[in-house]
């Protein structure tokens, strides 16, 4: 039996791209911190799914540690798709910014998606059918003033996992890497980013993706030959070769 492990799914694209993928008969591996919101997903996949099987994992990927528990406690699970969905922003001027909580960012967003990618190329390079998704964001490929931070984080995820898919065809490997690379989309993010207790998407942008788009996007990368998959300025989803040019 294989599985899809998504992170961060509790909400947002994270929730939408289980429900994509269960939708493809795709097993699950359902992770965040929150495991009352998994077993609510848990529960409505098995209603939609009844023949698939969806595993339920609490972790906090701001705590590197809890990086390594998760990964070595799937390890009796054969992983057909690791998709590292998990991350934070941060919505300040650098000069402005809560450094406890960009430190916790820089954990989530990097530390413990390095560390997922690394162990799950480590074991599954060489197995027929792998993919490896981690999501960056459209600001991983343009700076974006007033949030710093994040973008430069995204940047960190857009380079590191285009250079590791380049690795991975020199090497022949069968595991293939790929970049999400979102816009603005409707979910939590931004009220977590900005410490608001709401925000009207709708009243304040005016293009933006639904978390069920992206999701779509998603699936599309993942039925697709290309390594990444980005949301232009216009708003349009496009697949394509990797973005960054690379040296070897």
């Amino acid at each position: 039996m294989k599985y899809t492990v998504i992170t961060g799914a509790s909400s947002g694209i994270g929730y939408e791209s289980a429900l994509a993928f269960a939708a493809k008969g795709k097993n699950l591996i359902i992770v965040a911190r929150r495991v009352d919101k998994l077993e609510e997903l848990q529960a409505k996949i098995k209603e939609l799914h009844p023949e698939l099987d969806v595993v339920v994992v609490t972790s906090d990927l701001s705590v590197t540690e809890q990086a390594y528990e998760l990964y070595n406690n799937l390890k009796n699970y054969q992983i057909e798709t690791w998709i590292n969905n998990a991350g934070l922003g941060e919505g300040a001027m650098v000069v402005d910014q809560n450094l406890t909580k960009v430190e916790t960012m820089l954990r989530v967003n990097i530390e413990s998606l390095t560390i997922l990618s690394t162990l799950y190329v480590r074991d599954y390079a060489n197995v027929e059918g792998t993919q490896l998704i981690n999501v960056s964001s459209a600001l991983g490929y343009i700076i974006a003033i007033g949030t710093v931070a994040y973008s430069a984080s995204k940047y960190y995820v857009s380079a590191f996992t285009e250079g590791l898919a380049k690795e991975l065809e020199l090497k022949g490997a069968h595991l293939k890497a790929k970049v999400l690379a979102p816009a603005i989309t409707e979910t939590d993010f931004i009220k977590v980013s900005n410490d608001v207790e709401d925000y009207q998407y709708e009243n304040n942008i005016p293009k933006y993706h639904t978390a069920q788009q992206m999701a779509g996007f998603m699936v599309n990368l993942y039925e697709s030959n290309e390594t990444v998959g980005i949301v232009d300025s216009e708003y349009n989803f496009k697949l394509t070769a990797p973005i960054y040019p690379t040296i070897s």
